[in-house]
């Protein structure tokens, strides 16, 4: 009887073993007290860990993407006032990406951007007014030696009315724009040497004006090539002096009708200046040189300029980051525009500053002349911008912005715009 029982007990542990999941496998029906021992694999027996088959791989990290990537979506209302054409309403959509790759050597971004606009008026109707996407990336090829890259395309299509536009434009064109570049920066002890090109092609649609119907933009379809190379001598651990030339090629598709030539032209420049940066508080340059336009065609006037370049960046500490800079450029006229170049020096300057982690202010003022070489037509802006971002929490924002526009052109006469808006931005 003994003997039976101790049978029957051991048929029991066997029984609450199986019943465990104890048991391994291959192993079904061994005798837990005879020669076989049974080894009990404790492992599996923590919370969240399972039993798997042999040879198996498990991969306990969450899959990581090869790229950081970033969304944002933004609403916004607008009211504008003209001194021309009165008040009018807008809601913009702007949804916008960020995707980038910090790799080893080279590090990619690309950055892509929508805004599609309704205006509230009887024949208000939803368009993409402006779009852009671009690809930039960064390769260091060595401890002195970096490459640099973009690639970028864009649309552009302003709404009837839209500040700052001519009160002539009742439908301004559509503007499409690609360009390409590469640029190569070296390090030569105490010499900066770089090197960068850039080709780029705009395409122009129809203007209907006010005073003369439709314009036909397509003799402004223009090809562009830019080269230049600069370089630098660090005087002190601060201090750089530099020098810089520049060449440059523009190709028309057509002769301008009232030209009767195209416009073709080689543009050369040759600036010096000096350069600076401390500690990652201000950056700042200025520069002072020469430009030339020559023309193709003999029976169109080259045209001589002086150049002049700065910029400054300040930021003393994470709160508070202030920019200006002022340029002088020759360029095509664009669309709806006569003459052979324009020559346009422009100043820009913004500042914001973070108040706390929820509050940021922003403020900016831009000034603007432009002169239409071969009609003598000019025109001077000036604008002021304030504007408010505050942080519902990590992912929403509410904005509030003010801004004036001053335009007075030679011959269009002058135009003051006033606009207020409030938006939300839903970000990742």
């Amino acid at each position: 009887m003994l003997a039976e029982q101790g049978v029957a007990g051991r048929d029991w542990t066997w029984m609450l073993v199986l019943a465990a999941g104890l048991l391994p496998s291959g192993a079904a029906w061994a005798d837990p007290l005879g020669p076989e021992t049974v080894k009990l694999d404790h492992g599996r027996l923590r919370p969240g860990l399972y039993p798997i088959a042999p040879g198996s791989a498990v991969d306990t990290e969450p899959a990581q993407l090869p790229f950081d990537l970033n969304w944002s979506i933004g609403l916004k209302g607008s009211y504008t006032s003209s001194s021309t054409e009165g008040g009018n309403f807008l809601t913009t959509l702007n949804p916008a990406i960020t995707a980038r790759h910090d790799g080893r050597h080279t590090d990619l971004m690309l950055e892509g951007s929508t805004e599609i606009a309704r205006p509230w008026d009887e024949d208000g109707a939803l368009g993409v007014t402006a779009l852009r996407l671009g690809l930039s990336s960064e390769t260091a090829l060595g401890a002195n030696t970096r490459l640099s890259g973009n690639a970028a395309i864009a649309l552009d299509h302003p709404l009837p009315n839209s500040p700052g536009l001519d009160p002539l434009v009742e439908v301004p064109p559509r503007v499409v724009s690609g360009s390409a570049g590469l640029g190569l920066d070296r390090s030569f002890g105490r010499i900066n040497l770089g090197v960068k090109a850039n080709v780029e092609r705009s395409v122009y649609g129809a203007t209907t004006r006010s005073d003369s119907g439709v314009t036909d933009n397509s003799d402004r379809n223009v090809w562009q090539a830019d080269a230049s190379l600069r370089a630098g001598i660090q005087i002190t651990p601060i201090l750089e002096v530099f020098g810089e030339a520049a060449l440059g090629r523009d190709i028309f598709d057509k002769a301008s009708p009232g030209l009767g030539v195209r416009t073709d032209a080689t543009s050369t420049a040759l600036r010096g200046g000096i350069a600076g940066r401390w500690n990652g508080v201000v950056s700042a340059s200025a520069s002072i040189g020469l430009g030339r336009h020559d023309f193709d065609a003999a029976g169109l006037g080259d045209i001589n300029t002086q150049l002049y370049d700065a910029s400054l960046t300040y930021s003393p500490n994470a709160t508070v980051n202030l920019t200006a800079s002022l340029s002088t450029n020759i360029e095509p006229t664009g669309a709806d525009a006569s003459g052979t170049a324009r020559v346009s020096h422009v100043a820009a300057a913004q500042l914001d500053y973070r108040v706390n982690s929820w509050l940021r202010l922003r403020a900016s003022a831009d000034w603007s002349l432009s002169v239409l070489e071969g009609n003598g037509e000019t025109e001077r802006r000036r604008g002021i911008g304030a504007g408010a971002d505050y942080a519902l929490n990590a992912h929403t924002a509410l904005a509030a912005d003010y801004a004036y526009s001053h335009r007075d052109n030679s011959n269009t006469g002058l135009l003051d715009t006033h606009t207020v808006s409030l938006g939300v931005t839903l970000r990742r």
